[in-house]
């Protein structure tokens, strides 16, 4: 027998997504430093007592939301299994699968990420980011491009990830004016060893 998997109170994930739209909404108007748990009560409309069953206080509701974040990015991509030997969008799939998370979380992305950077945020997303382009490099370590280079496999990891996350807050900040396909499309193609393999 398989164990049940446990299942969250719909009432719980309620009020956590009351505080989290509150947190988004507050951050829009003023600085991280300046929020108080009463200003996020308030807009969430529960009481403190509410906001201190779900989190100890403003630090751990940053970490706690950015553990979601990261585990909900790892499950949606987790979901869009990749073929090494498919072509450059179904190679792409879970880049493109994190692309249409982020467009439809887009204002809570919009505010963490390109407007008022939250660290914590962007540090998670750009561990996970580093961790998907391991494995692209990984890949790329029989490609003649990265050895006639002599391009360090750590150095690749952090120079891709980097351009990614910074592609991602560009996309954000310009009202994302590109679909997630096309956006990663143009990524893998900036690739010199995917690009090659298509020519």
């Amino acid at each position: 027998m398989e164990p049940k998997k446990q299942t969250t109170d719909p009432r719980i994930l309620r009020t956590r997504q009351l505080i989290r739209d509150a947190f988004v909404e507050l951050l829009q108007e003023m600085d991280i430093e300046k929020l108080s748990v009463n200003k996020i009560a308030e807009k969430a409309t529960i009481n403190r007592v509410t906001f201190y069953l779900h989190y100890r206080d403003i630090p751990d509701m940053l970490e706690k939301m950015a553990d979601e974040m990261i585990a909900h990015i790892e499950r949606i991509v987790g979901e869009a299994p990749e073929d090494p030997n498919a072509d450059s969008e179904a190679r792409w799939q879970a880049m493109v699968s994190l692309l249409e998370h982020i467009a439809e979380q887009s204002k809570f992305y919009k505010v963490v990420l390109a407007s008022k950077r939250t660290p914590i945020f962007t540090d998670r997303l750009l561990q996970l980011l580093t961790k998907m382009m391991e494995t692209r490099v990984e890949a790329m370590k029989n490609d003649s491009y990265l050895i006639k280079a002599g391009v360090r496999e750590d150095i690749a990891t952090w120079y891709f990830s980097a351009a990614l996350i910074g592609t991602i807050v560009a996309w954000l900040r310009k009202d994302m004016p590109y679909t997630p396909q096309f956006l990663a499309k143009q990524f893998s193609l900036l690739l010199p060893q995917y690009s090659d393999k298509e020519t």
